[in-house]
């Protein structure tokens, strides 16, 4: 398998861009394509991206007026929020040579049909080589070139090294993996059990209590995994612990910084304060994911009951801690 020499992104936002700088630190070709068509004529004319803040563009990364530029490119991430992905998948299909591969960068479920991320790319892009791109990372610490690790999955074991080797540098290590439900579980899951952890921070319950969640929200992320085939050591790895354990400790994290608004009393709408927050879009799907299979997952019937209005923070908390005591497990 010959190397990637041309890499396209879709998506310009924060990580969008900070992957960009990737690839091209790694030494492709990159063109970089986004949905807002006012936003890319400004960062064409800036060579400055609005986030991560000040973020410069590698000189060599071209800037795409139009999806159809993509056409040159062997790969391309796809680096939209999990409920865009299938439309950008879809005419990136259209766009995209015979064979070129879609690599999702999204960590969701989507909505309406409940389908993993790889799962939404093989019905919008049929007939391609799909694969998935996640791990502990901020945008901001990888603009930054601090040392960062993720985990590319693909089904085909040749195919995650020839894409891993294609994006890997020093300061950015890509670990590849055939087990690409387990990546993508990890993913989705964390940003849900982030929420709970940011209400509990929220609330003022202190660090042990945060340490049980996640604890606890993993002991939830490994059932929910087992029963969709999942490999234990995936989600022991960087896209399931690590990205839990990352996404649960700091405001840095959107999701995080949600539940501690509403750990503090603001509303839904007032915490997100205008801004995507993944795990609120996929709490609804997960939770029916479970259901669907017997998987008990607790902390992630909380966050949904708070954010469909069925339960308050409060009340949420105290039926969390009124649960029989059991065995851990």
């Amino acid at each position: 398998m010959k190397s990637i020499s041309t890499i396209g992104v879709a998506g310009a936002g924060a990580w969008g861009v900070a992957l960009a700088n990737v690839a091209a630190a790694a030494g492709r070709r990159v063109i970089l394509w986004g949905r807002d068509a006012d936003g890319m004529r400004a960062l064409a004319l800036t060579r400055r991206a609005a986030g991560p803040p000040g973020a410069a563009l590698a000189a060599g990364i071209e800037i795409a007026g139009e999806i159809a530029a993509l056409a040159a490119c062997e790969a391309a991430l796809v680096v939209v929020p999990a409920q865009a992905t299938r439309g950008v998948a879809e005419r990136l299909a259209r766009a995209l040579p015979p064979g070129a591969t879609l690599v999702t960068c999204a960590k969701g479920i989507e909505r309406a049909s409940g389908l993993f991320m790889t799962q939404v790319l093989d019905q919008a892009a049929p007939g391609g080589r799909h694969a998935i791109l996640s791990g502990p990372s901020f945008a901001a610490d990888v603009a930054a070139g601090l040392p960062t690790a993720v985990t590319l999955a693909s089904a085909d074991a040749q195919h995650a090294r020839w894409l891993a080797q294609a994006l890997n540098r020093p300061n950015f290590r890509v670990y590849h993996s055939q087990d690409v439900r387990g990546v993508e579980i990890g993913g989705a899951a964390k940003n849900v059990l982030a929420i709970a952890c940011g209400i509990a921070a929220g609330l003022g319950l202190g660090p042990s209590a945060g340490a049980a969640l996640i604890a606890r929200g993993f002991a939830e992320l490994s059932r929910f995994g087992a029963a969709f085939g999942a490999r234990p050591h995936t989600l022991m790895g960087l896209s399931g612990l690590g990205d839990l354990v990352l996404t649960c400790t700091t405001p840095q994290s959107r999701n995080f910084a949600f539940g501690l608004a509403l750990g503090r009393g603001r509303s839904a709408a007032q915490a997100s304060a205008g801004k995507l927050v993944e795990g609120a879009t996929t709490a609804g799907a997960l939770l029916e994911m479970a259901r669907a299979r017997a998987v008990e997952m607790p902390i992630v019937a909380s966050v949904e009951a708070i954010l469909s209005g069925a339960q308050d923070v409060r009340g949420a908390v105290d039926a969390l801690l009124a649960r029989p005591l059991k065995a851990e497990g």
